[in-house]
């Protein structure tokens, strides 16, 4: 056990339990737990197992009088939580919500500021947290124009510039590129080693933060707690257990899924793309030439920052480039069931005015029949009051009949476990549950090309093994999948075909298929 210090933070847990508003079902019940001050902690379960709510709780931020029903007691230093909010400090799974300001150093310095800390003492901290976290810009960098990762990089500097007594983190790697990762990882060491505080760290990438922690806790589904101990004796002694539980467990490596056949058949071709984002100094992409086919599974990689969702977002016909296009092959069109008469005309209106037909421009009801696509952040896609709201709007945008909309809704329901939170409202839900809600969407409208961004991030094990059985049946019918993802494991398992992207280019492409061929020879 790590030796207590006198600034660090204890926490106890009895009989406690929490259920959000409206929801049948408790996040959290009957959850019994001691955290001495200075332990660094691994907090695990499967997915809904309330890993977010326990911490939100500990942060003080949890009002049920407003938001839910609560039971038991639960106390961080001994008092309430609300009481001790100054001295905890938590970075959540969307970095979206955390981000206040325009500026990255403004943002760093807005919690120093709102606790009072002398002006003069303000900006060493946040150049020092900045470097910390291997923030990659100055403090003068627009938060407009970040990555995922890169926004994920410093909502963790502003919490670290608080030097808190309990640190709370939930999924601060899970859009980062594994160098990014590692510099986080260091980042909280070296921060916990200073300070001496307390460490509840929620992270699928559990291998990564073993040398870190000293203790893992597997939150049971349902309420409780599944597993206990030092973290090798737990993995060790209940690694099948937990496994089949939907945790994350060192040295379970999933199947892998590649496509039966090659890939000939071109759905949609990219040629030259380049983009530029308004008030930026640099292209976020430079001529990219993609070829997206039926029945590939094509994964973009590379470093955060290096324009793989703006690739995607260009792919997907969300965004217009600067220069270069995306234009719709024939296939695309007849595997989108749009009315060949309406193809026809649409061609020869644009070839006058323009020499094509841009994916950009298509009409709403015709670009859902042809892309489903999954955002970086599930919320920017969300639109209604319910989970069952959500995933009707597609369907009926593109005139299904009732009956229709509702077999539809209730199959995607079942198959991504959605089915309990069926009337939730879609922003309440866990990171997990919001990321499968997302791919349900974008599988909706029954789409010829996918295209997901981070389409694994927040998964446990068992909805992360489900997802990949969903992909790669859609990928073995026909349909063109294409992903970003740091998820190394989820890339190996599923991709056909591998494009590297750095600083804005594509620069190396692989075929996972020639090179499983060359290993059978």
């Amino acid at each position: 056990m790590t030796p207590a210090h006198p600034a660090a933070l204890g926490v106890r847990a009895r009989a406690w339990g929490y259920r959000h508003a409206g929801r049948q079902a408790w996040a959290v019940r009957g959850l019994d737990l001691t955290v001495e001050p200075g332990e660094r902690i691994l907090l695990a379960g499967a997915s809904g197992a309330g890993k977010s709510t326990l911490l939100t709780a500990l942060a003080g931020l949890l009002d049920p009088e407003q938001a839910g029903e609560v039971e038991g007691a639960l106390t961080v230093g001994g008092a309430p939580p609300r009481e001790v909010r100054e001295r905890v400090g938590i970075a959540f799974q969307d970095p979206e919500s955390q981000l206040v300001m325009a500026r990255a150093g403004d943002d760093v310095a807005f919690g120093l500021e709102n606790r009072g800390v002398p002006t003069p003492a303000i900006w060493p901290r946040v150049e020092e947290a900045l470097k910390l976290t291997g923030f990659p810009y100055d403090r003068d960098q627009p938060t407009g124009q970040l990555s995922g990762g890169e926004k994920q990089r410093l909502v963790l500097a502003g919490v670290m510039a608080l030097s808190p007594a309990l640190l709370l983190l939930d999924e601060p790697t899970a859009n980062l590129d594994p160098d990014g990762a590692a510099l986080v990882r260091t980042a909280v060491e070296r921060v916990v080693a200073a300070r001496g505080s307390t460490l509840i760290v929620v992270d699928h990438r559990v291998d990564d933060w073993l040398p870190l922690v000293s203790r893992v806790v597997v939150l049971r589904a349902g309420g409780g707690v599944l597993a206990d101990g030092e973290p090798a004796q737990v993995f060790a002694t209940q690694g099948e257990r937990l496994a089949a539980a939907g945790v994350w467990v060192p040295g379970h490596r999933p199947p892998r899924r590649r496509a039966p056949e090659p890939a000939t058949e071109p759905l949609l071709a990219a040629e030259g793309l380049t983009h530029t984002y308004p008030a930026a100094g640099r292209p976020a992409l430079v001529d990219a030439n993609v070829r997206l086919h039926a029945g590939e599974a094509l994964a973009l990689t590379g470093t955060n920052g290096s324009g793989k969702s703006t690739l995607a977002m260009l792919l997907a016909g969300l965004l217009p480039p600067s220069a270069g296009h995306v234009r719709a092959m024939p296939s695309l069109y007849l595997r989108a069931g749009l009315d060949p008469r309406w193809t026809a005309a649409r061609r020869r209106l644009f070839q006058r005015q323009s020499g094509d037909s841009p994916l950009h421009t298509w009409r709403a009801t015709e670009l859902v029949r042809a892309m489903g696509t999954v955002f970086q952040d599930p919320e920017h896609q969300f639109l209604t009051s319910t989970v069952r709201a959500e995933l009707a709007l597609g369907p009926r945008l593109i005139g299904c009949s009732p009956g229709e909309v509702t077999s539809r809704v209730d199959d995607l329901l079942d198959r991504l476990r959605l089915a309990h939170l069926a009337a939730a409202n879609p922003f309440t839900l866990s990171g997990g549950e919001k990321r499968r809600l997302s791919v349900a969407t974008a599988l909706a409208t029954g789409p010829a090309a996918l295209v997901l961004d981070e389409p694994t991030f927040g998964q446990d094990r068992s909805t992360w093994l489900e997802l990949l059985d969903l992909l790669a049946n859609l990928r073995d019918e026909g349909h063109a999948v294409t992903f970003v993802s740091h998820d190394a494991d989820f890339v190996a398992a599923f991709a056909d075909r591998t494009l590297e992207m750095r600083a804005g280019r594509l620069v190396h492409e692989s075929d996972q298929r020639m090179a499983a061929k060359r290993e059978c020879a």
